[in-house]
């Protein structure tokens, strides 16, 4: 079996890909969350998969594996919050747990080299702290590993911007739902998108502070931060075309 993806492969065939460490893994991490009336609960999981599904066919040396779904709490300011049907998230404790176990368990099989590939802003922090964790669990055994965190907006250029938003980028913070996650999945799942439920509306504005408990008064009813109406699948091509060359490049 040649697969990339780790859950297809049987157990013996990925015994002997991951044998001597060599094999690095690529673990995609995400988020169940509204995106809007236009568009699926699942754009940061299936995303960053895509990306990472796409960077292990570069490399010959990576395997994928099966995402982390379930993401950190939805933020008011960057992902409409809590209040939305289907959004259904984790608390950082938990995002962490499961991220450090995972590693770890990959850890026992041989692996060595382990790339994170985040789709939801929120989950960072937490899986900056499982992997800090995990390598000083790994120290202690005698085993070295290493963990790269990346998210994959952070590859994408100011030209790349300029082009994708040629009126004006109003920020990541309200890109929620908006032009550049649509624009991925008109490319990667059309069948996932309704561009005639789209709601225009102008940029999310939001206080310089946060409020427990949230106040949903702060959010678009759409859910969006920002208007997908502009998205098109060219936009969504240009943009994984850079991350996927820049990520595979780096790691490759």
């Amino acid at each position: 079996m040649n697969s990339i993806k780790v859950a297809e492969l049987d157990w013996m065939s990925y015994r002997d890909r991951v044998a001597d460490g060599a094999c690095r893994i690529l673990l995609p991490v995400g988020a169940i969350e509204q995106h809007g009336p236009h568009m699926s609960l699942n754009p940061d999981v299936l995303i960053p998969e895509h990306i990472a599904c796409r960077v292990a066919e570069r490399s010959g040396n990576m395997l994928v594996a099966p995402p982390i779904a379930y993401g950190y709490k939805s933020q008011v300011k960057s992902g409409g919050g809590n209040f939305f049907p289907g959004t259904t998230c984790v608390s950082g404790r938990s995002l962490e747990e499961y991220a450090y176990d995972v590693i770890l368990a990959f850890m026992e099989h041989g692996n060595r080299e382990f790339i994170v590939l985040n789709g939801h802003y929120e989950n960072s922090m937490f899986l900056v702290e499982a992997a800090d964790r995990a390598v000083k669990h790994a120290k202690l055994a005698g085993i070295e590993i290493k963990v790269v965190l990346l998210s994959y907006w952070d590859f994408i250029s100011e030209a790349t911007i300029e082009k994708v938003f040629p009126d004006g980028f109003s920020g990541w913070a309200v890109e929620h739902g908006g032009v550049l996650e649509t624009s991925i999945m008109l490319k990667i799942r059309p069948d996932l998108v309704d561009m005639s439920k789209v709601v225009d509306m102008s940029p999310a504005a939001f206080p310089p502070y946060d409020v427990f408990p949230p106040d949903p008064n702060w959010v678009p009813s759409s859910g969006t931060l920002s208007s997908p109406v502009k998205s098109t699948a060219e936009k969504g091509e240009r943009i994984l075309d850079e991350c996927i060359e820049k990520i595979s490049r780096t790691f490759g």
